[in-house]
């Protein structure tokens, strides 16, 4: 059973005050002894680092004093408002039902479109802070189920407009895992069912996950890959009812969807097949301009789709850095104006630069030490490689 008091003014105010001492860190808060009767540390604790982190992951909720955070497990593994939102873009209908509430915030954003939506959570304890939540946020349209995503599905006999589902990504030691047959629940072992309960089914999954590894044992009709910031945050499956679980995906054309949200990037998609299909680009020394792709589209590998797409050559097979003589618009990455191919950083009096080593022998801590270079400034060095020889580019971002 949730704590209410931790909704009380003076406990709140105290929580506010540490939360904003530097020098008080966890550790030390949960050493003290609580000033108030009814909470305890390891309370206040919780409150404090779900409040930082709304901050930046979930800011829609953070300046509400009614709002209880869940344990940091819980919090770690919630979606961004961000990306929720993107959730809610693609998914819609009257009916919705999340099999993996966990915090919630994912549900809150996709449930919008729908008249009537379903949170279903094996935790009681989270289920019931989620509850109180979304009372406090004014939510209505949600019935909330206390079960697992395999004990709902098993009684279920409702036709739903769409399923979600972000499976757990923890073992029973509480141990990260990635693999698709160590997540909790196995979506490898309930495609069908679910199949059978919407023919619009959606699976959040790592981004650090191997693509041909979730073709492989999915069955998928689309991949869409979201970035926020140029950071790869999520995969997200959306299942093939056309395809049954015992049949090969032929991957001929299967979507892939890249996305850089809170960027003015444009999206890139292109089917499997066409990357595998794709001739292999023209290789250069740099020119005058210097592509280096959004993490969405590194992630989803048209490594030679973007060189043909935009009309760009590359520095070298491993290398994905795309140079060109005219700037390219609208491009999905970091564009960069070469200052100076052959930079020599022992011989510069310049000691500030925003460093980027990809495919170079040195990563950018080696790289700092060996020059005794700061980070900052304006100006950026990139470590890399061409055909032929290690580089040393000093460019200037240009977008």
């Amino acid at each position: 059973m949730i704590n209410k008091n931790l909704l009380n003014k003076e406990v709140q105010n105290y929580i506010d005050y540490i939360t904003h001492i530097p020098k008080w860190d966890i550790y030390t808060i949960r050493m003290r002894k609580s000033p108030f009767k009814f909470v305890s540390p390891l309370e206040i604790v919780q409150q404090m680092q779900g409040k930082k982190i709304a901050q930046t992951k979930f800011p829609f909720i953070s300046e509400n004093t009614q709002i209880i955070y869940p344990p940091h497990v819980n919090l770690e593994q919630a979606s961004s408002q961000a990306t929720a939102q993107f959730k809610q873009k693609i998914m819609s209908g009257e009916k919705g039902v999340d099999l993996t509430g966990g915090m919630g915030i994912d549900s809150f954003f996709i449930s919008e479109s729908s008249k009537e939506f379903f949170y279903v959570e094996p935790d009681l304890e989270l289920l019931e802070i989620v509850t109180h939540n979304f009372s406090v946020l004014n939510k209505k349209n949600i019935t909330f189920i206390n079960k697992t995503a395999e004990e709902f599905l098993a009684e279920n006999s409702t036709h739903f407009d769409f399923i979600y589902l972000d499976p757990s990504r923890r073992d029973k030691n509480n141990n990260k895992v990635i693999l698709l047959k160590d997540l909790k629940p196995d979506v490898t072992l309930i495609q069908e069912k679910l199949l059978q309960a919407s023919s619009s089914v959606f699976i959040k999954l790592s981004p650090l996950l191997d693509l041909q590894q979730v073709i492989d044992n999915l069955s998928v009709s689309t991949i869409f890959i979201v970035s926020v910031k140029n950071e790869a945050k999520e995969l997200i499956v959306k299942l093939n009812p056309d395809q049954k679980p015992d049949q090969k995906n032929t991957q001929e054309n299967l979507p892939i969807r890249c996305f850089n949200l809170e960027t003015n990037q444009p999206e890139f998609s292109f089917y499997w097949s066409e990357e595998k299909q794709a001739k292999n680009p023209d290789y250069s020394l740099p020119e005058s301009y210097l592509h280096i792709p959004n993490a969405s589209i590194l992630k989803s590998g048209a490594f030679k789709l973007i060189s043909h797409r935009y009309n760009l050559k590359k520095l070298h097979p491993n290398t994905h850095i795309y140079t060109s003589h005219e700037i390219v618009p609208n491009f999905p990455g970091k564009v960069f104006f070469i200052l100076d191919p052959h930079f020599i950083p022992a011989k510069s009096e310049q000691d500030k630069f925003n460093i980027i080593s990809k495919n170079h022998p040195l990563k950018t801590a080696a790289i700092r030490k060996r020059y005794g270079l700061d980070e900052g400034g304006e100006d950026y060095l990139i470590f890399t490689r061409s055909m032929d020889k290690n580089l040393c580019i000093l460019a200037e971002l240009i977008e």
